[in-house]
């Protein structure tokens, strides 16, 4: 296997560790906890949004259900 078959597999830990090195060169590493706790919030916040999205849904169902057996 030659040097660029390797290189052109996504998941080889050569490629892996050279994007880690050129991401903490143009970052530094005082930025990236600093992106790593912004994108945690992000995440945090998405998956509330969701949840009550769904919790809404939930209860809107039970609403409709609760009418219809209020009508018979």
């Amino acid at each position: 296997m030659g040097t660029l078959e390797t290189l052109a597999n996504p998941m080889n830990p050569t490629v892996i560790i050279i994007v880690v090195l050129v991401i903490v060169l143009l970052f530094g590493g005082t930025k990236i906890p600093e992106m790593m706790k912004g994108m945690g919030s992000g995440l945090k916040e998405f998956k509330k949004g969701m949840s009550e999205d769904a919790d809404d849904e939930l209860r809107k169902d039970k609403e409709r259900r609760e009418a219809e057996l209020l009508k018979k």
